[in-house]
């Protein structure tokens, strides 16, 4: 019995683990935190690369879509593991839609996170 008393007021090493059961939900927060940092600096390269495409799309005489495609591909940027996609700017009655894609797979060190999809889009009038 007194053995059991003294093992009861006995705290050390409850620091390590504590440390041991708290240190690997604090790493893999931490590194979501990364992920979600890298889509966010993907998503401002996204708005960047769409305002250049609609700056190039709205002088006048309208360059061709593979030229207001190649400005949005060549003015995306973030970092890898994902990757950008630019369709073909769709034409309307005196807009153009233009838009990019970006897909990113996450992962939480051990385990795989979700896979992000983001697509922005902006339309620009057109000079007739």
């Amino acid at each position: 019995m007194k053995l059991f008393n003294r093992l009861k007021r006995d705290d050390r090493g409850a620091t390590a683990v504590e440390t041991a059961f708290a240190l690997p939900i604090f790493i893999i927060m931490l590194w979501a935190m990364i992920q979600f940092g890298l889509m966010f600096r993907a998503m401002a390269g996204i708005q960047h690369a769409l305002g250049e495409g609609a700056r190039l799309a709205t002088i006048f005489p309208r360059p061709t879509d593979a030229a207001i495609k190649a400005r949005i591909s060549a003015k995306v940027y973030g970092i890898q593991p994902g990757v950008f996609t630019v369709p073909n700017p769709v034409e309307g009655t005196g807009y153009l839609d233009l838009s990019v894609n970006y897909v990113q797979p996450t992962s939480l060190l051990l385990l795989p996170g979700p896979t992000i999809n983001v697509t922005r889009t902006k339309r620009v009038w057109i000079a007739s």
